[in-house]
């Protein structure tokens, strides 16, 4: 029986991921420990090495196939003895039956969870790129039912997601797939529990959606459907981008931020004197410290002053970290992500400035491993670069309380009764009040003033 290659899951929460290349074909002789494939998640491009020996006999994902589901077949390798005749009968686990289709509606109806969920089962393979109903010839006869003699239901993955978000009907569908399968593009035009509407319906405006009069608005009424928002917005001309596994997690984790009552205590720091000792090192050592490597040093001395702060919320406890790992977001093309400087408290700026390049440019490339962008106990969001003067930042769960970093500009200060003008740059810390009181969060703040406006502290 031929060995079955399932989708890994390679972080506790990942439910699903990109295949982006194989580094294996058909026919190619695999041994253990050889990487056989390279899979996306919703933060870095990883390679997956193969367990068992043999001959890689079939590959049953292809490249760039998207949303393939943990433990789902994605390849399968023939045994010493096997040959490709073994490669006939398909696993048990792969012709695993669809949900049935009067499952859909009961779906469609619950109410949308911030937690992620599991991608849908998927069906037999991935199908070929079609053209929606509306595009095909005027001769071309109609498309089969999408239902098989059993009563299973064949759509492609991304059709029953749309659908499921939608709470569009499938078994009410005719597909425009191969024998009949429904993709992505059959679901656009149908409305919730009903058949796709003729083209020429699709084209006309919808009317804008009002609410009932007197009706009370809900949290659940900002959760529009695509549909809706165009309503709304008066059918503008757009373009629709397809949402990425990485802004889908960043959607999540945002709203379970909101779970958490945030607070924000705002300082400015005068960083003349910081400047100047940045410039200092630099030219003695020929090194590239940065601002920020001076700022994730301060947050990490100021945590260790004030450890209250370095916790987090649990339902049972309020974790306090003996660790001071310091997550510093890092802007990539389509979302961010959050490398970490792992004990920062107990590293010298060289070795932080060091470390964050070399994080900061494999995460642009999507090379970062789990352990370097998973946990932290602490957030940085520096947009000073951007010129931006100060803002406010989303706490990143499970942590406690994050510090946003403006641009350092000359303004007008007092100092010993005369008026002056100084670098000064503006810091917001957002807390978790569940964990950090007011006052708690105003020492931190203190303490990271301090220690920026005095920066002898931070070689001490």
């Amino acid at each position: 029986m031929p060995i079955e290659v399932r989708m890994p899951a390679l972080s506790p929460t990942m439910t699903e991921g990109n295949l982006a290349k194989w580094h294996k074909k058909e026919g190619d002789a695999v041994k253990a420990g050889d990487v056989l494939a390279e899979i996306e998640t919703d933060k870095a491009t990883m390679e997956m090495e193969a367990v068992d020996e043999g001959t890689l006999g079939r590959i049953l994902v292809p490249e760039g196939a998207q949303g393939v589901k943990v433990n789902e077949p994605i390849a399968l390798i023939l045994g010493e003895d096997e040959d490709k005749s073994a490669l006939g009968a398909k696993p048990a686990a792969a012709a695993k039956p669809a949900p049935a289709a009067k499952a859909a509606p009961a779906a469609a109806a619950s109410a949308p969870s911030p937690s992620p969920q599991p991608s849908p089962q998927r069906g037999e393979g991935v199908s070929a790129p079609t053209l929606p109903p509306s595009a095909r010839g005027q001769g071309e006869a109609a498309a089969p039912p999408s239902h098989a003699g059993n009563g299973r239901l064949f759509a492609s993955p991304l059709a029953r997601r749309i659908a499921r978000d939608r709470g569009v009907d499938l078994a009410a569908v005719r597909g425009s797939g191969p024998h009949g399968r429904i993709v992505a593009a059959d679901i656009a035009g149908a409305r919730p529990g009903a058949a796709p509407r003729p083209a020429e319906q699709q084209a006309r405006p919808q009317a804008p959606l009002a609410p009932a009069a007197g009706a009370p608005r809900t949290a659940g009424a900002a959760l529009l459907t695509k549909d809706q928002v165009l309503a709304l917005a008066g059918n503008l001309a757009h373009t629709e981008l397809p949402i990425s596994p990485m802004r889908r997690v960043i959607a999540q984790r945002l709203t379970q931020s909101e779970s958490a009552p945030h607070f924000y205590l705002s300082a400015d720091c005068e960083i003349d004197r910081l400047l100047a000792m940045r410039a200092q090192a630099n030219a003695a050592a020929d090194a590239k410290i940065s601002l920020n490597d001076f700022v994730i040093k301060a947050a990490a001395l100021a945590l260790k002053e004030i450890p209250e702060a370095n916790a987090s919320w649990s339902e049972d406890a309020i974790l306090q970290w003996t660790e001071i790992d310091i997550s510093v977001a890092v802007a990539l093309e389509h979302g961010l992500i959050t490398p970490i400087v792992k004990g920062a408290d107990k590293k010298g700026l060289a070795q932080i400035s060091a470390e964050m390049r070399d994080l900061a440019a494999r995460a642009r490339t999507g090379k970062l491993k789990l352990e370097e962008f998973q946990g932290g106990t602490f957030s940085i969001s520096n947009l000073g670069m951007f010129g931006t003067k100060d803002f406010t930042a989303v706490i990143n769960p499970p942590q406690s309380a994050i510090l946003a970093v403006g641009a350092g500009e000359k303004r007008p200060v007092v100092k010993e009764g005369a008026l002056a003008v100084a670098t000064v740059m503006s810091c917001t810390l957002t807390c978790d009040h569940r964990v950090i009181d007011g006052a708690t969060g105003a020492r931190l703040m203190q303490a990271f003033k301090k220690i920026i406006e005095a920066p002898a502290l931070l070689a001490l």
